[in-house]
């Protein structure tokens, strides 16, 4: 990153701040069963975990210079590579094996994080070699990942207690809004959709830029 050290460890301490003191809240509030559901008129309080973090970050990212070039400073395998992470998302698929999730959600949520967090590593290479196809393939992996958190985010309202529930209504599922599984829409969803978000930022950024020298 191209800037004074003073701005430099001011911007990173701000933002790896920002991250702890969002993880802490995200456990206090799941482990306080702040947006644990039981009835149909429930409100979905579980949508204020995952939608507050994504705006404020996109707010961020909007307004703040010194954050927007913190990031386009991070190499973009590395933050793909990141996304590692959703190999974990094979838990539903133990937990629907293990009869505690209905399938509806476990099912498409657990395969396409297996997916994801798999195929992150073949793409972060990929781009890491600058292998011919890397970009588009960075593409397809986002547009797959997003996809599959929106499917699961879908899934998780309608087979739980709530105004969207729709399906497994004769087994509702409570894990999703119990701690500690509700730490997966509160915080690991919302990561990993702004890590999508800001590799298709730099995809988008690093493609005018190449335009414009092509232009010059």
């Amino acid at each position: 990153m191209e800037a004074p050290a003073q701005s430099l460890y001011t911007t990173a301490g701000a933002l790896s701040v920002a991250l702890i003191a969002w993880l802490a809240v995200a456990q206090y509030l799941g482990s306080a069963n702040t947006y644990f559901a039981t009835t149909e008129a429930a409100v979905p309080t579980v949508l204020f975990g995952l939608l507050i973090p994504l705006i404020t970050a996109a707010i961020g990212l909007w307004l703040s210079g010194s954050i927007a070039s913190l990031v386009s400073a991070i190499p973009l395998p590395w933050i793909v590579a990141a996304q590692i992470f959703r190999v974990g998302g094979g838990i539903f698929l133990v937990l629907w094996a293990d009869g505690r999730l209905p399938w509806q959600l476990a099912l498409p949520a657990g395969i396409g994080d297996v997916t994801t967090g798999c195929f992150a590593v073949v793409v972060a290479a990929s781009l890491a070699q600058k292998a011919a196809g890397a970009r588009r393939a960075a593409y397809a992996w986002c547009l797959f990942g997003i996809a599959d958190l929106v499917v699961a985010i879908a899934m998780g309202a309608m087979t739980s207690p709530g105004p969207a529930h729709l399906f497994a209504l004769d087994a509702p599922n409570l894990l999703i809004s119990s701690y500690p599984l509700v730490m997966v829409p509160t915080f690991a969803v919302p990561l990993a959709l702004m890590l999508h978000g800001l590799v298709l930022w730099r995809l988008r950024r690093e493609t005018a830029s190449t335009g414009r020298l092509a232009v010059a």
